[in-house]
């Protein structure tokens, strides 16, 4: 029997707090569709190709012709016991498919199939961090449910073309393998959502079950989303559908709650539907009313007999293990997952967890870091500010990814070294760091030596120009001698300016105390 979790006390979004009227909570659950990272399809051998041009990898099995018949995907299967026991779910030895009955233009069949009766792994959890307000130190975790992870078969795609007013048919998608993860309604807010996402997306291409590509369509959100009093049951929820990004996630959220809240303090009722956001006006839009109950008549899929896992005792003497599917074998491959990584980055390296969690979180970040420190060989923690801040903040200000970064980990680290045994001091290599962002292929060395940034090793020089500085600021002086020592840092300040960044700022420090301080 697995152990129990507790489940953290509700910590409610600020942002929602304020915003809202103070007697409801809001409440969201997630339906998450998660294409699988496999060469084929779930039922059908055809190619898995993303931009491919249209209906130009489908099978017959795909195009649902007469006759043709499932034939599953051992990839699918194993990608989907994998997630389930890395989200810490109970794996089911034997899971059913059903089909799920609904008629739309691309769904050739007239069905899905999918696992409504006994999915493939149930029960699991998901614990993420989200900031709660703007600074790290407001960091909170929390759990979510998941109540299951099925297995199912996408749909194609419509293609709207409204020059010609007629809608085409794109086949490429139909029958490509879907993880879908139910996640229980755990979470209060849009930036909660978001988080749990997130942190989903870094899982599943940990684990390389899915690619996760949130702009290419391999994860797709629904969002189902109440808003209640304090007590009571839950409210009437609405579904936001097909959101294919955090950040829109995060708002449709807040934007839904918002609504309904504004609903029921006007005497209202909200209707039970299913809505779109649109991205452009930040609203969600209705889509189609969901009061009457579908019927989606689910039924056994007849051609597909139940799926049958082993672990390590229930293996048959008479079988080898690569023959079937080992549950036990797939948890032996499960990778280092970003909670781990996170925790052995802050015992490895002395950082602290938030900064762990951005250099997991920002894809390449990671690697970034440990190159710099492997090549420089200065503390880790005299490095993570250079590239969380300095680096970090500059690619985002151009909105490039790591892997665009003309500023290589190499120059970062020469940098770093130059910086460390006094070559420069902190206010020249932020300097160098800006010169280095231009994208000139210049080391660090060439550019300090080309500006001139180099440190003034002369103390007698600096003295002089100390001296000069505490003379014609008499005022200043006069201040910090009456007890005022903050006074003194604009001092050091004007001591920069004329060295123009090159003097170390401790040793100015030490200076100038010696002149104006009795």
């Amino acid at each position: 029997m697995k152990p129990l979790i507790a489940l953290p006390t509700p910590v409610y979004c600020l942002s929602c707090i304020l915003e809202t009227s103070l007697p409801w909570e809001s409440v969201v659950g997630l339906e998450i569709h998660a294409q699988i990272n496999s060469a084929s399809k779930l039922f059908s051998s055809s190619q898995v190709k993303f931009a491919a041009p249209p209906n130009s990898t489908v099978s017959f099995f795909d195009a649902s012709l007469p006759g043709t018949l499932p034939t599953i995907n051992r990839r699918c299967v194993e990608a989907a016991v994998m997630t389930g026991l890395a989200l810490n779910c109970t794996i089911n030895k034997k899971s059913l498919f059903d089909r799920k009955h609904y008629f739309y233009a691309d769904l050739p069949a007239g069905y899905q199939i999918t696992q409504q009766r006994l999915p493939i792994a149930v029960d699991g959890i998901l614990t993420y961090r989200y900031q709660l307000g703007t600074s790290w130190n407001q960091m909170v975790t929390k759990c979510v449910r998941i109540k299951q992870v099925q297995l199912e078969q996408d749909s194609g795609k419509s293609l709207h073309d409204d020059i010609m007013h007629q809608t085409l048919i794109d086949l490429n998608r139909a029958g490509i393998g879907l993880m879908e993860i139910v996640m229980e309604p755990d979470m209060t807010c849009g930036e909660e959502a978001a988080a749990a996402v997130r942190e989903l997306q870094l899982i599943l291409q940990a684990l390389e079950t899915s690619h996760a590509n949130m702009s290419e369509g391999q994860l797709r959100v629904d969002a189902n989303i109440s808003v209640h009093h304090p007590g009571e049951p839950f409210g009437v929820r609405t579904e936001v559908k097909n959101i294919n990004s955090a950040r829109f996630l995060a708002k449709a959220i807040d934007y839904e709650i918002k609504r309904q809240t504004q609903i029921l303090d006007d005497g209202g009722t909200i209707l039970n539907e299913t809505r779109a956001f649109d991205y452009k006006l930040g609203i969600t839009i209705p889509m189609r009313d969901k009061e009457g109950k579908q019927d989606y008549r689910f039924m056994p899929e007849p051609n597909l007999p139940p799926l049958v896992l082993y672990d390590a005792k229930s293996l048959p003497s008479n079988m080898n293990a690569d023959q079937v599917i080992n549950i036990d074998l797939i948890r032996e491959r499960l990778p280092e997952l970003p909670s781990v990584i996170r925790e052995r980055l802050v015992e490895q390296y002395g950082i602290l967890l938030e900064h762990s969690h951005t250099l997991v979180n920002e894809d390449g970040l990671q690697e970034y870091f440990e190159t710099v420190v492997k090549l420089s060989k200065v503390d880790p923690k005299k490095i993570i500010g250079w590239v969380i801040k300095d680096l970090l903040g500059y690619l985002r200000q151009q909105n490039l990814p790591i892997k665009q970064s003309v500023v290589s980990p190499s120059s970062l680290a020469e940098l770093i070294i130059l910086l460390e045994k006094k070559v420069i001091s902190s206010s020249a290599a932020k300097q160098v760091f800006q010169e280095l962002c231009q994208g000139e292929e210049k080391t660090p060395e060439q550019i300090i030596k080309e500006k001139n940034l180099g440190l003034i090793i002369d103390r007698k020089q600096i003295e002089d120009i100390c001296q000069k500085i505490v003379a014609s600021h008499k005022e200043e002086v006069t201040a910090i001698q009456h007890g005022n020592l903050k006074v003194m840092n604009k001092l050091i300040g004007l001591v920069q300016k004329t060295t123009k960044g090159r003097a170390d700022p401790v040793l100015v420090k030490s200076i100038l105390q010696e002149k104006v301080l009795p």
